[in-house]
């Protein structure tokens, strides 16, 4: 299923889980300009995560498991922010100015608000609940899975090069990152892993405490670096690392609990 604020992706896959990906497009509808910006601003990664749509995409197909993607770019409104965050319809971004996003009343934050942030949270909610609905064992219990990727460097600061080839984001729930993180550390191929790196958790978890947290469901989300899965080569590496280790996890049975932290 897809509209022009979301997609939806393999809603009847067997995995119990759910993946996400609050910054998959850049896309900014017809009516909003491009928000002032040329096509090669939109492209960069103020626009959206790069890779991250190709990442959710191939670990979808990989797990056969259920994904939902958001179908506009962050600079319209941030899927993973708070609605009535000053963040969530930026007038800057890395240094761009968003001339688009300039001086909004209430009543325009509130129609994006409407048009493209609550139809993308309205299509996870009805996966999450097609998921549950065929629970019929503790097993049959969903995780929720959150996909980004972020800048090498953020060019507008002075902020030091990021050294993490990955870094995985939790708040309270550590069921699926603790155990992330240590299958990351420890793989063959020697990551550099960052734990609530380059961001935390606790501050940027909007999407997966709203949709998960509250309802006790195990979840986590992971942010790799862009350069790292710009070419297809890249994501299918990651893509394939990543579902090894999720499937790992989701093995575990007492995951699959209904669990308040």
């Amino acid at each position: 299923m897809t509209n022009e604020a979301f997609e939806s992706l393999n809603l009847d896959g067997p995995a119990p889980l759910l993946l996400i990906c609050d910054h998959a497009s850049n896309h900014v509808p017809a009516e909003l300009n491009n928000l002032g910006l040329t096509p090669q601003q939109l492209s960069q990664h103020v626009g959206w995560d790069i890779g991250a749509a190709a990442l959710t995409r191939e670990i979808s197909k990989s797990m056969d498991a259920a994904a939902v993607l958001s179908g506009t770019s962050r600079l319209v409104i941030d899927a993973n922010r708070q609605p009535g965050d000053a963040t969530g319809i930026p007038e800057i971004s890395d240094g761009i100015t968003i001339t688009g996003n300039q001086n909004l009343s209430e009543a325009d934050q509130i129609a994006r608000t409407e048009a493209y942030f609550w139809p993308y949270h309205h299509a996870v909610a009805d996966a999450i609940a097609h998921l549950r609905r065929r629970e019929t064992t503790p097993q049959n219990i969903p995780a929720i899975f959150s996909i980004h990727t972020y800048t090498p460097e953020v060019s507008a600061t002075d902020a030091p090069a990021r050294p993490w080839q990955a870094g995985v984001l939790w708040n309270r729930d550590p069921r699926i990152a603790e155990p992330l993180i240590h299958l990351l550390r420890t793989h063959p191929d020697n990551f550099v892993i960052g734990d609530n790196e380059p961001y935390s958790g606790k501050e940027v978890y909007y999407s997966v405490d709203f949709h998960a947290g509250a309802a006790g469901l195990p979840h986590g989300a992971i942010e790799i670096r862009q350069d790292l899965v710009s070419s297809e080569k890249g994501v299918t590496y990651w893509a394939r690392i990543i579902s090894e280790i999720l499937s790992e996890i989701l093995a575990t049975e007492e995951l699959h609990e209904i669990r308040h932290y």
